[in-house]
């Protein structure tokens, strides 16, 4: 099976947020992220594997043939590499978008370094001006959790006009829940899974001070509403572990 996590090196650790620093600025995915981000997601998101796997078996099975496929906030082209991997319909196009420079560069280098059948476009745009047309499936993998609440119903909304009926849409996020005594427990266990990755004390509060203006949170009803409201008939969790759960949200 493909990495999707790409080739480590030593030098490819996750060590940002390990000295102590006076001020933590806000998280962005920029230069110094992208060279880590590999080890970075996959020491700090439990179950990433498995949602990238699972979003190139689900490739396999709604994309259809002469239609389009979205991943929105493609960072390095994990997901957008599981599913041309799976893809079996014919005269199809991936169309990968990211908004940091960065992440574009070294996500076009790995599309070029695993071949496959289904060509892919790499975007640097933003992904709540593309127009999305004739989808037969999008992929939105830890990315709305950054686009300003305001503005999530409007995206959501956009994409949904532009699946096909019987497309899907997948979307990863960490949540929030409106039971403060289940929102301690699960963070605490995030926590714990972090440090048995490695990271200290100081890089878990250091990166969590990074996220907490620029990564705002939903609950599962939030998201569901939203789904629903945007016109997707079937809407599910399929996978959760701790605060971090992925939907599929069938058209």
């Amino acid at each position: 099976m493909i990495s999707y996590l790409f080739t480590m090196h030593k030098s490819d650790t996750d060590l940002i947020y390990s000295s102590p620093k006076a001020q933590v600025k806000d998280f962005a995915f920029d230069a110094q992220v992208v060279e880590v981000f590999p080890d970075m997601i996959s020491r700090s998101v439990p179950g990433y594997n498995t949602i990238i796997d699972t979003i190139g078996l689900l490739s396999q099975r709604f994309v259809q043939k002469s239609t389009s496929v979205y991943d929105l906030g493609c960072s390095l082209g994990a997901a957008t590499l599981a599913m041309r991997k799976r893809i079996t319909a014919s005269d199809c196009k991936i169309i990968a978008v990211d908004n940091s420079s960065a992440m574009v560069e070294r996500c076009k280098m790995h599309i070029q370094a695993f071949k496959g059948n289904t060509p892919v476009d790499v975007i640097e745009g933003d992904i709540q001006k593309i127009a999305i047309n004739n989808a037969s499936m999008v992929v939105l993998n830890f990315t709305l959790q950054f686009i300003d609440k305001a503005e999530r119903a409007k995206l959501i909304n956009n994409i949904a006009s532009g699946i096909n009926t019987g497309g899907i849409l997948v979307i990863s996020e960490k949540i929030s829940h409106g039971d403060l005594i289940i929102d301690e427990h699960l963070i605490d266990l995030h926590h714990n899974f972090k440090r048995a990755n490695g990271y200290s004390e100081l890089e878990v509060a250091q990166k969590r001070t990074a996220l907490e203006n620029v990564m705002k949170t939903d609950s599962v009803e939030q998201h569901i509403k939203r789904l629903t409201e945007a016109g997707f008939s079937h809407v599910s969790p399929w996978f959760q572990c701790f605060n971090f759960i992925s939907f599929i949200a069938i058209k």
